[in-house]
């Protein structure tokens, strides 16, 4: 894994691009990929993932700034739905879920470095090939809803504060026309009124892009770009011990308001990192 001494990092570049484009510290985009390990792979595919491609695949990019993984036992993926879910098929496909913030208009500078970082840990034989994308995105934020105004940590700090649990809704508007509507009538009307008085402390929402042309094979490309948007609900309690108070019903409410509809609300809780806690409870 160790560099040649004498190899040409073009370290004096460095300098020259720290001093320009934005650098702001809002999640301006994020990368979400939940990924299903093959059968008999989940102890090595945990490992693999949190030893190596975490960190050198993801967080030692430029302008990532947060990430944190999350995982989905068999007793949490058998509170998913709906059950013909667009998303994942079957619907209990995808055990982990991994999020990353990227600095709000440093997306393009981003891609080009991870295509090239990708192509070389390939190269060297660093890719673990037992797992399955099962839904795989980089998203552009449209809005974050509070739900204690002002108070409490912010999302830039989602994913390093504690956060007990976390809750994956994708919807879909009905035409990419509506999704405006769509994520007006989420961000101005449904979710402060679920949010009020849940373990929920924020929802970000987000809306895919598609991957570019030269991502691995192994990738589908990004499916809904013009009509799904991706909800994450940070919980400050397990989602086991709300879930039918709080988290059933999602996809009547998006349906009653006409304007799409919820193609998986599926929960998760935190990965303690260096550890196979939960490994042998996937299955």
């Amino acid at each position: 894994m160790s560099s040649d001494a004498s190899e040409d990092t073009r370290a004096a570049a460095y300098a020259e691009l720290a001093s320009v484009g934005p650098y702001g510290v809002r999640p301006g985009h994020a990368l979400i990929t939940m990924v299903e390990p093959h059968p008999g792979h989940e102890h090595a595919y945990n490992r693999w993932y949190e030893d190596d491609h975490f960190i050198a695949g993801a967080m030692a990019m430029p302008w990532i700034f947060a990430g944190r993984r999350w995982v989905a036992t068999r007793e949490l993926r058998r509170l998913r739905y709906p059950e013909r879910s667009a998303v994942a098929q079957p619907v209990t496909a995808g055990c982990y879920l991994t999020v990353y913030w990227l600095t709000e208009g440093r997306y393009a500078e981003h891609m080009r470095w991870t295509v090239g970082i990708n192509k070389r840990l390939n190269r060297d034989g660093r890719v673990h090939q037992g797992r399955t994308h099962v839904f795989t995105a980089f998203q552009d934020h449209e809005a974050t809803v509070y739900r204690d105004g002002a108070a409490g940590p912010r999302d830039f700090h989602a994913l390093d504060h504690p956060y007990t649990g976390l809750v994956l809704e994708v919807v879909a508007a009905e035409s990419p026309e509506r999704r405006a509507e769509l994520l007006e009538w989420l961000r101005a009307r449904h979710l402060p009124k679920r949010l009020a008085g849940s373990p929920a402390a924020m929802v970000t929402v987000f809306r895919p892009t598609p991957l570019p042309l030269d991502r691995m094979s192994y990738v589908k490309q990004v499916e809904g770009v013009d009509t799904r948007l991706t909800l994450l609900w940070f919980l400050q309690r397990d989602p086991r011990d709300c879930w039918e108070e709080r988290f059933t019903g999602l996809d009547e409410d998006v349906a009653r308001s006409g304007l799409g509809r919820v193609e998986l609300v599926a929960p998760f809780i935190p990965t303690i990192p260096g550890t196979d806690r939960y490994v042998d409870e996937l299955r």
